[in-house]
């Protein structure tokens, strides 16, 4: 996020287990880091849709917010490896609904979409519905259940480890018949993966836009291949530019990946730190 014109703070970076916080402007850092130096990016950005953040105004005019990110991408685009995989998680909203679709023909000159991915974080089937519906004082608009996920690669050809995150046939006569290897096939382009139930904001971390740790978990088991000598997962290096409260670092810290998180608010950066202790302290 940015900060103010005039002299920038200081830099203050925190390593916990295989995780280094970085607590400064995300574009100061990026421009900073070496090229080709990250296997896979995993992050999401305030959406401009008015997100009560502490330290961002989450409302530029369409064009400034197009172009900061265009250059936080860009520099993306410089430390990522040439087979590296950037998952991208943005959100439009009811009345600002072109927003995703406006960023993917900027970023259209730096990457190619190798998959679209939905995720749906509530859903009605038949009678029953599934994770949490937010209240919506409108008459005009659907819920909004869904945000996207855009994964990006420098050349549109990385090989995924679709079975990473994998389900079991409902047909297990598939296996033998299809003459697959495991009880396992692709999950596909649409990941339900609801919310933990909160009661109140501090179980969100008072963060207004949290998401679930299996979501950056999943984008980097797809990511990560399998060694076919020693039958065990490629360690990777993850980046997140906008860390929040650490749940991309916390999923890398889960997997036994490297990773770098980078965040100006101090506060969520207090509390990633917190949380990544009470991690590391239950794995050692």
């Amino acid at each position: 996020m940015l900060t103010g014109e005039g002299k920038q703070p200081r830099i203050k970076r925190y390593k916990i287990g295989q995780q280094e916080i970085v607590q400064a402007d995300c574009l100061r850092v990026l421009k900073r880091m070496p090229s080709h130096s990250v296997d896979v990016v995993v992050t999401s950005p305030p959406y401009n849709i008015g997100i009560p953040y502490r330290h961002y105004p989450d409302c530029k005019t369409e064009s400034e917010y197009l172009e900061w990110i265009f250059a936080i991408a860009h520099q993306i685009r410089r430390i990522i490896k040439p087979n590296g995989s950037f998952f991208f998680n943005i959100s439009g909203s009811s009345i600002h609904p072109w927003l995703p679709f406006e960023l993917m023909v900027r970023l259209r000159a730096l990457f190619v979409l190798q998959n679209h991915i939905v995720w749906v974080k509530s859903i009605s089937i038949g009678e029953e519905s599934f994770g949490h519906f937010k209240p919506l004082n409108s008459q005009r608009y659907l819920h909004h259940g869904h945000e996207h996920i855009f994964h990006l690669t420098c050349d549109g050809s990385v090989q995924l480890n679709r079975l990473g995150i994998g389900v079991p046939y409902k047909d297990k006569s598939n296996i033998v018949r299809r003459g697959h290897k495991y009880d396992k096939r692709c999950r596909g382009n649409t990941w339900f993966i609801p919310y933990p139930t909160v009661q109140k904001r501090s179980e969100k971390f008072d963060h207004p836009a949290l998401f679930p740790i299996a979501l950056p978990e999943y984008c980097i088991r797809l990511h990560r291949r399998e060694n076919t000598y020693e039958n065990v997962p490629e360690n990777l290096h993850v980046l997140d530019p906008f860390m929040g409260t650490g749940t991309t670092l916390l999923a890398a810290q889960n997997l036994r990946c490297t990773g770098v998180g980078i965040e100006i608010d101090k506060d969520y950066v207090s509390i990633a730190r917190k949380r990544l202790r009470e991690m590391f302290c239950e794995m050692s």
